[in-house]
Protein backbone atom coordinates (compact mmCIF):
# COMPACT_ATOMS: atom_id res chain seq x y z
CA UNK A 1 0.00 0.00 0.00
CA UNK A 2 1.24 3.46 -0.87
CA UNK A 3 0.79 6.24 1.94
CA UNK A 4 1.33 9.92 1.40
CA UNK A 5 3.28 11.01 4.46
CA UNK A 6 4.04 14.93 5.29
CA UNK A 7 7.48 15.83 6.33
CA UNK A 8 7.33 15.26 9.86
CA UNK A 9 5.60 11.69 9.39
CA UNK A 10 8.60 10.41 7.70
CA UNK A 11 11.05 8.51 9.57
CA UNK A 12 14.46 9.68 7.72
CA UNK A 13 16.53 6.98 9.32
CA UNK A 14 14.39 4.62 7.17
CA UNK A 15 13.91 6.72 4.70
CA UNK A 16 17.49 6.99 4.25
CA UNK A 17 18.15 3.02 4.79
CA UNK A 18 15.66 3.18 1.75
CA UNK A 19 17.92 4.81 -0.24
CA UNK A 20 20.92 3.26 0.68
CA UNK A 21 19.55 -0.06 -0.63
CA UNK A 22 17.75 0.86 -3.30
CA UNK A 23 18.93 0.04 -6.75
CA UNK A 24 18.54 3.13 -8.29
CA UNK A 25 19.32 5.39 -5.45
CA UNK A 26 20.86 8.76 -5.53
CA UNK A 27 22.43 11.00 -3.48
CA UNK A 28 19.87 14.02 -4.27
CA UNK A 29 16.97 11.46 -2.41
CA UNK A 30 18.54 11.67 1.23
CA UNK A 31 17.13 13.50 3.73
CA UNK A 32 19.80 15.87 4.79
CA UNK A 33 20.04 16.52 0.91
CA UNK A 34 16.28 17.41 0.28
CA UNK A 35 16.26 19.25 3.38
CA UNK A 36 19.33 21.58 2.50
CA UNK A 37 17.94 22.13 -1.26
CA UNK A 38 13.78 21.80 -0.88
CA UNK A 39 11.93 24.40 0.47
CA UNK A 40 9.21 21.56 1.69
CA UNK A 41 8.98 18.02 1.03
CA UNK A 42 6.24 15.30 1.67
CA UNK A 43 6.28 11.84 0.30
CA UNK A 44 4.49 8.42 -1.34
CA UNK A 45 5.78 5.80 0.50
CA UNK A 46 4.86 2.17 -0.11
CA UNK A 47 4.50 -0.60 2.81
CA UNK A 48 7.59 -0.53 5.32
CA UNK A 49 9.81 1.95 3.22
CA UNK A 50 10.11 -0.63 0.21
CA UNK A 51 9.76 2.47 -2.55
CA UNK A 52 9.92 6.01 -1.57
CA UNK A 53 8.92 8.97 -3.86
CA UNK A 54 9.94 12.42 -2.32
CA UNK A 55 7.00 15.27 -3.07
CA UNK A 56 9.19 18.79 -3.35
CA UNK A 57 6.64 21.34 -3.13
CA UNK A 58 5.85 25.19 -2.74
CA UNK A 59 2.45 27.55 -2.55
CA UNK A 60 1.89 30.23 -5.07
CA UNK A 61 -0.92 32.29 -5.33
CA UNK A 62 -2.94 30.09 -3.45
CA UNK A 63 -1.84 26.44 -5.33
CA UNK A 64 0.05 23.58 -4.18
CA UNK A 65 2.40 22.20 -6.90
CA UNK A 66 5.71 20.06 -7.28
CA UNK A 67 8.50 21.15 -8.60
CA UNK A 68 12.18 20.06 -8.90
CA UNK A 69 14.84 21.83 -6.41
CA UNK A 70 17.92 23.12 -7.67
CA UNK A 71 20.85 20.88 -7.60
CA UNK A 72 18.66 17.98 -7.99
CA UNK A 73 18.55 16.78 -11.75
CA UNK A 74 16.35 13.55 -11.00
CA UNK A 75 14.57 12.44 -8.33
CA UNK A 76 11.28 10.17 -8.54
CA UNK A 77 10.72 6.79 -7.19
CA UNK A 78 13.42 4.72 -5.53
CA UNK A 79 13.21 1.33 -5.04
CA UNK A 80 14.57 -1.82 -3.14
CA UNK A 81 13.11 -4.28 -5.89
CA UNK A 82 13.21 -3.49 -9.08
CA UNK A 83 10.67 -0.79 -11.18
CA UNK A 84 8.44 -1.10 -13.83
CA UNK A 85 6.50 1.36 -15.50
CA UNK A 86 3.40 0.11 -13.89
CA UNK A 87 4.61 0.85 -10.54
CA UNK A 88 6.03 4.36 -11.89
CA UNK A 89 1.98 5.26 -12.81
CA UNK A 90 1.17 3.53 -9.53
CA UNK A 91 2.87 5.89 -7.70
CA UNK A 92 2.25 9.13 -9.37
CA UNK A 93 -1.60 8.28 -9.66
CA UNK A 94 -1.16 8.50 -5.78
CA UNK A 95 -0.45 12.09 -5.62
CA UNK A 96 -2.49 13.73 -3.59
CA UNK A 97 -4.99 15.71 -5.24
CA UNK A 98 -4.45 19.00 -3.32
CA UNK A 99 -0.89 18.97 -6.14
CA UNK A 100 -2.88 20.84 -9.03
CA UNK A 101 0.43 21.45 -11.20
CA UNK A 102 3.54 19.26 -11.27
CA UNK A 103 6.72 19.57 -13.04
CA UNK A 104 9.16 17.16 -11.89
CA UNK A 105 11.93 15.04 -13.15
CA UNK A 106 11.72 11.30 -12.54
CA UNK A 107 14.89 8.98 -12.77
CA UNK A 108 16.67 6.82 -15.55
CA UNK A 109 14.91 4.37 -14.44
CA UNK A 110 11.45 5.26 -13.70
CA UNK A 111 10.33 4.62 -17.22
CA UNK A 112 7.02 6.29 -18.60
CA UNK A 113 7.05 5.62 -22.40
CA UNK A 114 4.01 3.73 -22.84
CA UNK A 115 2.10 5.70 -20.69
CA UNK A 116 -0.46 8.09 -21.08
CA UNK A 117 1.72 10.59 -19.18
CA UNK A 118 3.45 11.88 -22.43
CA UNK A 119 6.71 12.84 -20.52
CA UNK A 120 10.39 14.60 -22.28
CA UNK A 121 13.06 12.60 -22.21
CA UNK A 122 15.99 14.67 -20.58
CA UNK A 123 19.58 14.03 -21.09
CA UNK A 124 22.68 13.34 -19.14
CA UNK A 125 25.65 11.62 -20.02
CA UNK A 126 28.05 9.15 -18.10
CA UNK A 127 31.21 8.02 -18.47
CA UNK A 128 32.56 4.27 -16.86
CA UNK A 129 36.12 4.26 -15.62
CA UNK A 130 35.98 1.22 -15.00
CA UNK A 131 39.14 0.88 -17.70
CA UNK A 132 42.41 2.37 -17.95
CA UNK A 133 43.20 5.99 -18.71
CA UNK A 134 44.91 4.55 -21.73
CA UNK A 135 42.04 2.75 -23.09
CA UNK A 136 39.37 5.59 -21.42
CA UNK A 137 41.32 8.40 -23.36
CA UNK A 138 40.86 6.49 -26.82
CA UNK A 139 37.64 7.64 -27.25
CA UNK A 140 38.17 11.44 -26.39
CA UNK A 141 37.56 13.24 -29.53
CA UNK A 142 40.72 14.50 -31.60
CA UNK A 143 39.47 18.24 -30.92
CA UNK A 144 39.56 17.62 -27.03
CA UNK A 145 42.66 15.88 -27.38
CA UNK A 146 44.40 19.03 -28.83
CA UNK A 147 42.78 21.18 -25.98
CA UNK A 148 44.33 19.14 -23.70
CA UNK A 149 47.75 19.57 -24.97
CA UNK A 150 47.58 23.31 -25.46
CA UNK A 151 46.43 23.07 -21.66
CA UNK A 152 49.46 21.27 -20.38
CA UNK A 153 51.48 23.14 -22.35
CA UNK A 154 50.01 26.19 -20.66
CA UNK A 155 51.40 25.20 -17.64
CA UNK A 156 47.95 24.82 -15.80
CA UNK A 157 47.92 22.69 -12.01
CA UNK A 158 44.77 21.09 -10.37
CA UNK A 159 44.64 21.49 -6.84
CA UNK A 160 42.31 19.63 -4.62
CA UNK A 161 40.09 21.88 -1.93
CA UNK A 162 39.59 24.70 -3.26
CA UNK A 163 37.26 26.61 -1.27
CA UNK A 164 33.79 26.07 -2.63
CA UNK A 165 33.22 30.13 -2.25
CA UNK A 166 35.24 30.72 -4.79
CA UNK A 167 34.12 28.29 -7.54
CA UNK A 168 30.81 30.28 -6.69
CA UNK A 169 32.76 33.22 -7.25
CA UNK A 170 33.64 32.32 -10.68
CA UNK A 171 30.31 31.52 -11.58
CA UNK A 172 28.74 34.42 -10.85
CA UNK A 173 30.84 36.91 -12.04
CA UNK A 174 31.29 35.28 -15.31
CA UNK A 175 28.33 32.78 -16.88
CA UNK A 176 26.11 33.22 -13.73
CA UNK A 177 25.74 37.08 -14.81
CA UNK A 178 23.46 35.91 -17.80
CA UNK A 179 21.18 33.55 -15.16
CA UNK A 180 18.99 36.29 -13.47
CA UNK A 181 17.19 33.03 -11.70
CA UNK A 182 19.78 32.55 -9.80
CA UNK A 183 19.79 34.94 -6.68
CA UNK A 184 21.49 35.11 -3.40
CA UNK A 185 19.78 32.07 -2.03
CA UNK A 186 20.57 29.97 -4.64
CA UNK A 187 23.80 30.42 -4.13
CA UNK A 188 23.91 30.47 -0.36
CA UNK A 189 22.22 26.92 -0.58
CA UNK A 190 25.02 25.58 -2.86
CA UNK A 191 27.19 26.80 -0.20
CA UNK A 192 25.51 24.59 2.43
CA UNK A 193 25.19 21.42 0.42
CA UNK A 194 28.58 21.84 -0.65
CA UNK A 195 29.89 22.06 3.52
CA UNK A 196 27.65 19.78 4.23
CA UNK A 197 28.43 17.33 1.52
CA UNK A 198 32.20 17.80 2.65
CA UNK A 199 31.41 17.08 5.96
CA UNK A 200 30.03 13.76 5.21
CA UNK A 201 32.86 13.04 3.17
CA UNK A 202 30.83 12.97 -0.03
CA UNK A 203 32.07 16.07 -1.71
CA UNK A 204 35.60 17.24 -3.36
CA UNK A 205 36.28 20.36 -4.84
CA UNK A 206 38.88 20.70 -8.15
CA UNK A 207 40.40 23.87 -9.13
CA UNK A 208 42.56 24.82 -12.02
CA UNK A 209 45.55 27.65 -11.35
CA UNK A 210 47.48 29.48 -14.40
CA UNK A 211 50.42 30.08 -14.32
CA UNK A 212 50.09 33.41 -12.73
CA UNK A 213 47.98 31.58 -9.82
CA UNK A 214 44.73 33.00 -10.29
CA UNK A 215 41.84 30.33 -10.29
CA UNK A 216 40.45 30.07 -14.02
CA UNK A 217 38.14 26.78 -13.05
CA UNK A 218 36.62 24.92 -10.26
CA UNK A 219 34.26 22.31 -10.23
CA UNK A 220 32.10 20.65 -7.32
CA UNK A 221 31.82 16.81 -7.45
CA UNK A 222 30.02 14.91 -4.74
CA UNK A 223 29.70 10.98 -4.88
CA UNK A 224 26.81 9.35 -5.66
CA UNK A 225 26.43 5.47 -4.45
CA UNK A 226 29.17 4.36 -7.58
CA UNK A 227 29.20 7.69 -9.50
CA UNK A 228 30.58 10.68 -8.85
CA UNK A 229 28.15 14.00 -9.99
CA UNK A 230 29.69 16.75 -11.44
CA UNK A 231 27.35 18.84 -9.73
CA UNK A 232 28.92 22.67 -10.09
CA UNK A 233 31.74 24.57 -12.08
CA UNK A 234 32.84 28.18 -12.46
CA UNK A 235 34.85 28.94 -15.12
CA UNK A 236 36.87 32.69 -16.18
CA UNK A 237 37.62 34.17 -19.45
CA UNK A 238 41.02 33.04 -19.18
CA UNK A 239 40.13 29.68 -18.32
CA UNK A 240 38.21 29.27 -21.41
CA UNK A 241 41.00 30.41 -23.52
CA UNK A 242 43.48 28.30 -21.43
CA UNK A 243 41.04 25.30 -21.85
CA UNK A 244 41.20 24.72 -18.36
CA UNK A 245 38.14 22.97 -17.95
CA UNK A 246 39.22 20.29 -20.31
CA UNK A 247 42.26 20.10 -18.25
CA UNK A 248 39.86 19.62 -14.83
CA UNK A 249 37.92 16.61 -15.79
CA UNK A 250 41.00 15.09 -17.86
CA UNK A 251 42.87 15.13 -14.51
CA UNK A 252 39.96 13.75 -12.55
CA UNK A 253 39.40 10.91 -14.94
CA UNK A 254 43.69 10.37 -14.68
CA UNK A 255 43.24 9.80 -11.45
CA UNK A 256 40.10 7.82 -11.33
CA UNK A 257 40.74 5.62 -14.26
CA UNK A 258 40.30 1.73 -13.27
CA UNK A 259 38.18 2.39 -10.64
CA UNK A 260 34.42 1.01 -10.27
CA UNK A 261 33.39 4.35 -10.69
CA UNK A 262 31.49 6.30 -12.89
CA UNK A 263 31.28 9.91 -13.66
CA UNK A 264 28.06 11.72 -14.09
CA UNK A 265 28.12 14.68 -16.33
CA UNK A 266 24.49 16.20 -15.13
CA UNK A 267 23.47 16.68 -18.43
CA UNK A 268 22.64 18.86 -20.16
CA UNK A 269 20.16 19.42 -22.71
CA UNK A 270 22.90 22.76 -23.74
CA UNK A 271 23.88 21.46 -27.39
CA UNK A 272 26.94 23.05 -26.52
CA UNK A 273 27.76 21.29 -23.11
CA UNK A 274 26.34 18.17 -24.89
CA UNK A 275 29.04 18.26 -27.37
CA UNK A 276 31.23 19.18 -24.90
CA UNK A 277 30.32 16.35 -22.15
CA UNK A 278 30.40 13.62 -25.62
CA UNK A 279 33.78 14.69 -26.47
CA UNK A 280 34.88 12.62 -23.66
CA UNK A 281 33.25 9.54 -24.86
CA UNK A 282 30.41 9.78 -22.47
CA UNK A 283 27.35 8.11 -23.29
CA UNK A 284 23.70 9.39 -23.25
CA UNK A 285 21.83 8.47 -20.56
CA UNK A 286 17.77 9.87 -20.77
CA UNK A 287 15.76 10.74 -18.06
CA UNK A 288 11.88 11.72 -18.20
CA UNK A 289 10.45 15.52 -17.64
CA UNK A 290 7.17 14.78 -15.98
CA UNK A 291 4.49 17.65 -16.43
CA UNK A 292 0.83 17.20 -14.99
CA UNK A 293 -1.17 20.39 -15.06
CA UNK A 294 -4.56 20.02 -13.35
CA UNK A 295 -5.78 23.27 -12.82
CA UNK A 296 -9.19 24.66 -14.50
CA UNK A 297 -8.97 27.43 -17.54
CA UNK A 298 -7.70 29.95 -17.64
CA UNK A 299 -5.80 29.19 -14.49
CA UNK A 300 -3.73 26.52 -16.13
CA UNK A 301 -2.21 28.63 -18.56
CA UNK A 302 -1.82 31.74 -16.00
CA UNK A 303 0.12 30.02 -13.38
CA UNK A 304 2.46 28.32 -15.53
CA UNK A 305 3.42 31.78 -17.17
CA UNK A 306 3.57 33.62 -13.48
CA UNK A 307 5.43 30.57 -12.21
CA UNK A 308 8.10 30.23 -15.38
CA UNK A 309 8.62 34.01 -14.90
CA UNK A 310 9.04 34.30 -11.12
CA UNK A 311 10.62 30.79 -9.78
Amino acid sequence: MIKYLTYDEIDKKRWDECIDKAFNGMVYAKSWYLNTVAENWDALVKNDYEQVFPLTWRKKYGIYYLYQPVFTQQLGIFSKTRLNEEIVIHFIENMPAKFHFVEINLNTLNSLANSKYKAKNWLNHELDLINSYEKISRDFSTNLKRNISKSQKAGLTVTKGVKPEEIIRIFRENRGKGIPTLDDGVYQKLARLTYEGIYKGLVVTYGVYSKNNSLCAGVIFIRNMKKVIFLFSGLTEEGRELNAMAFLIDSFIREHAGQHLTLDFEGSNDKNLARFYKSFGSVEIYYPHLVINKLPFPHNVLFQIKKLLKR
